[in-house]
């Protein structure tokens, strides 16, 4: 049934979420779809409460995910080092996971814009902890990420980050066994090619698409993947998908210097997104990979 473009259903649905994750009831004005990503629906809710943003999905898995989304966007928020869009809710109705977050309206980015994210960005990769990886997995885009800890930046990064979505890529067939092979010749070198350095608390799905900004027109980080990490791997993620303005990385290394010879070993920290992409979208991303490996492995 339709109330002046608006769907009952989705109403009903909205109304109900909005009374659970508010404590009070709000009657829905208007909603309009936005993008959700890959697997779930998202809209602008806009009500007598003000505005939110509300995603929901009804996999089996929709709950988990949305649950380790929220915790992940509590734990940077914690911080108070970066933006983060207040969490609001989340869990299940009407038999579809949601969550709720803060609105973030579209507003003209301030002019230093990018060099406030690459500080930011800075000051929260100090956070550390003893160990690599997080107390609990989660997921990276739909993908389910094993975030089991270890005392070895360099080894988590080849067990659970690399190894995990190779595996994942072969036993889906979407990687050639031949291939997978030299990979794993390949992680053999990463501990002489990669520096060690302290757990750092990372995004972990950082790409422009996971960066808006704020209504004070200052950034704000959304689906995060967050573990304790090795940092260069977040700056590398950065630079795969376009790029982030040259702003965020003077600010960043001004901050926090990286290493010498961080431009040569961004490819290596790449292979990771590449491998979930292939994972999610298909092949093609195993190009990437595969000029990687031939490089250093023949």
């Amino acid at each position: 049934m339709d109330f002046g473009g608006l769907h009952l259903d989705h109403l009903q649905f909205f109304e109900g979420v909005l009374f659970e994750c508010l404590g009070t009831e709000t009657s829905v004005r208007d909603y309009f779809f936005l993008s959700g990503g890959c697997v779930n629906q998202a809209v602008q809710v806009t009500c007598t409460a003000g505005e939110f943003f509300v995603k929901w999905n009804e996999t089996t898995t929709g709950e988990e995910m949305f649950a380790c989304e929220a915790r992940g966007l509590n734990l940077l928020h914690k911080t108070g080092e970066i933006g983060i869009p207040e969490v609001l809710g989340y869990g299940k109705y009407a038999q579809r996971a949601y969550l709720v977050l803060e609105f973030l309206p579209t507003v003209r980015p301030r002019a230093d814009y990018w060099e406030k994210l690459g500080e930011s960005l800075a000051r929260l990769h100090r956070h550390t902890q003893p160990q690599f990886g997080l107390d609990s997995d989660n997921f990276i885009g739909s993908l389910p990420q094993n975030n089991s800890e270890l005392a070895n930046g360099i080894d988590f990064f080849i067990e659970r980050r690399i190894k995990a979505q190779a595996g994942l890529a072969l036993y889906n067939h979407a990687m050639p066994h031949d291939l997978y092979d030299r990979l794993l010749k390949f992680c053999d070198r990463l501990p002489e090619l990669l520096p060690s350095e302290p757990p750092a608390l990372l995004h972990g799905d950082l790409w422009s698409g996971n960066v808006l900004p704020g209504p004070d027109g200052y950034a704000r980080l959304i689906d995060p993947a967050v573990h304790y990490g090795l940092r260069e791997a977040e700056i590398a993620f950065t630079q795969l998908f376009g790029g982030f303005e040259t702003d965020f990385y003077s600010a960043y290394t001004e901050n926090y210097p990286l290493l010498p010879g961080f431009a040569q070993r961004a490819e290596l920290y790449n292979l990771y997104p590449l491998l979930v992409h292939a994972n999610l979208f298909g092949a093609g991303y195993l190009a990437g990979v595969e000029r990687v490996v031939k490089k250093y492995v023949g």
